[in-house]
């Protein structure tokens, strides 16, 4: 898999990595329908050089962290996994706030476990304002037990998800923010400024959803696009992401090896500045 590399904390990582939800059963709740199958794409990720994996505690719950753990331990030297805390699953499979001091630790030590770690690369907090999308509100009190924590020498680095450009200005008075984890592709551009200013501070930015996630975005430009260049929506999706702006790490998730496979070749697709102001006009 021929990649550049950018920068998550202090150590390069392929601009192409893998994130895990989709390993959980349905709606990210349970276990996957073919455990086998979950290992076997995960081996498959690392053995095509992806050295960036994200995950959280609370897919599942537990679930894709025990599969990591299961499929990849020990973990090879150049491999970044990261997590995500601030939320908590209900029985219902809901989504529920879980900032409390006592939640995060929890949070940090369950992570550990699960993932058979003795210190975390890279723990996103993800601000739970809105389930939804990034919503106003402080973050500095659990930021504040993450550095803790991160003082302790259980996490090495911090980042944050599913926030606003003021967040992170707040989040940055308190620790050094290793990355930016939003929704963001083609057509949810919200975040451009923030992305440009974090490219100029040297911070990774971490588009989730890049097709549009639950509700998939369906665009006859870029399928018409993907179907000239022999490629598919997809792939199209993600090598604009990667031309976007340099710091931009990819996380697309996947159950199947085919689509893993089809999702890495991403790299190497070349978009001409004809194709990226086509595709631009999209969002427009």
């Amino acid at each position: 898999m021929s990649n550049s590399t950018y920068t998550l904390g202090t150590r390069a990582v392929n601009r192409l990595g893998y994130g895990t939800m989709q390993l959980a059963g349905p709606g990210v709740f349970g276990p996957p329908k073919d455990r086998d199958a979950a290992l076997a794409v995960l081996r498959a990720a690392v053995g095509a050089g992806v050295n960036h994996i994200d995950t959280s505690d609370f897919y599942g719950p537990h679930v894709t962290n025990q599969l990591i753990r299961e499929a990849l331990h020990p973990y090879a030297d150049d491999l970044v996994i990261v997590t995500k805390v601030g939320a908590l699953r209900g029985a219902d499979a809901s989504w529920n706030p879980a900032f409390s001091r006592e939640q995060l630790i929890q949070a940090v030590h369950d992570n550990l476990r699960n993932l058979g770690l003795d210190v975390l690369e890279v723990v996103n907090f993800r601000a739970m304002f809105d389930v939804h999308g990034p919503a106003e509100g402080s973050i500095e009190a659990p930021l504040t037990v993450l550095a803790e924590l991160q003082a302790q020498g259980l996490i090495r680095h911090i980042g944050l998800s599913n926030v606003t450009a003021a967040q992170v200005a707040e989040g940055r008075r308190i620790c050094r923010i290793a990355c930016v984890q939003n929704l963001y592709n083609l057509v949810h551009r919200a975040d451009d400024a923030l992305i440009d200013d974090l490219a100029r501070d040297g911070t990774a930015y971490v588009p989730f959803f890049p097709l549009g996630g639950f509700s998939p975005l369906q665009s006859s430009a870029l399928s018409n696009v993907a179907t000239r260049l022999g490629a598919t929506p997809m792939q199209v999706a993600l090598a604009w992401l990667l031309r976007r702006s340099p710091n931009i790490l990819l996380i697309p998730g996947t159950s199947s090896v085919a689509h893993l496979r089809e999702n890495l070749a991403a790299a190497e697709l070349q978009l001409t500045d004809e194709v990226m102001a086509e595709l631009d006009a999209i969002a427009g």
